[in-house]
């Protein structure tokens, strides 16, 4: 496998950790090789040995924040899925492949100088915004973040726990988030005390009234955006009827779009 990477610019790396959130739902943290360096927000192709004895990859987000020692990710379990039919069954002690060149347009430096910063996420779009709210340039450059997260059911809310109550008592930033960070989730099908997409609860105005937001808020706001591509459409839509622009590392903007894959 190490012969096979190495031909194709690929490291190995050992998995550390696995935890299934549910029956569709886990995450694993593998080894960060010394030399791994990228910016939160961005993604990494990781990968198995495919059936033709070459490396199956797929763009993945990195779910921990650029200064942590290992890399962690998020992922749905597609049971006819090429790879994540595979990763689903990693166990501590396997190795994946990891490519060596991050990349993405979910950073802050894509955005303008703003107070607030809204992170809009579906399913496993999450996985970004848990790394960037833990990068001490995310709060350096925004006075106020909100992460919102859409799933159908409420067992489909990963990382609920530690996004409601374990970053508020975080060594590093528990004390920094306290009044200034939002965690805003939401489910289209079942029992959950916030219901319906959260593209509905901004056009219908619900999202800034429980925020206490005004119109006048959104010239300070600015948006990451990761999920499926209907997500990604509809939000876009949103923004721009708004008079935002898409921002990228060379030309910052208002909003910024993970278009690289769907979660």
């Amino acid at each position: 496998m190490r012969e096979i990477g190495a031909k194709r610019g690929l490291d190995v790396q050992e998995v550390t950790w696995v935890h299934h959130w549910t029956s569709g739902l886990f995450s694993f943290r593998i080894k960060r090789p010394q030399s791994f360096r990228f910016q939160s927000g961005e993604f990494i192709m990781i990968g198995l040995m495919g059936d033709e004895g070459k490396p199956l990859l797929r763009a993945y987000s990195v779910a921990s924040p650029a200064w942590e020692e290992h890399l962690e990710f998020f992922s749905v379990k597609v049971q006819e899925g090429a790879l994540t039919s595979r990763l689903q069954h990693l166990q501590p002690g396997d190795h994946i492949f990891l490519g060596r060149k991050p990349t993405g347009t979910l950073v802050v430096d894509a955005l303008k100088p703003a107070k607030r910063l809204v992170m809009v996420g579906t399913g496993t779009g999450l996985a970004p915004f848990l790394s960037v709210l833990r990068d001490p340039e995310t709060h350096e450059k925004f006075e106020q973040i909100i992460i919102t997260h859409t799933v159908r059911q409420s067992e489909e809310l990963a990382y609920r726990d530690f996004l409601e109550e374990e970053i508020r008592t975080d060594e590093i930033f528990g004390e920094l988030l306290q009044d200034r960070f939002t965690y805003y989730p939401t489910v289209t099908r079942g029992d959950f005390h916030r219901k319906g997409r959260i593209t509905d609860l901004i056009r219908e105005g619900k999202f800034r009234e429980e925020l206490n937001l005004t119109v006048e808020d959104r010239a300070e706001t600015r948006f990451m955006i990761c999920g499926s591509i209907a997500f990604n459409k509809d939000m876009i839509e949103i923004l721009e009827g708004w008079g935002m622009n898409e921002g990228t590392r060379n030309d910052p903007g208002e909003f910024v779009v993970e278009r690289a894959f769907v979660g």
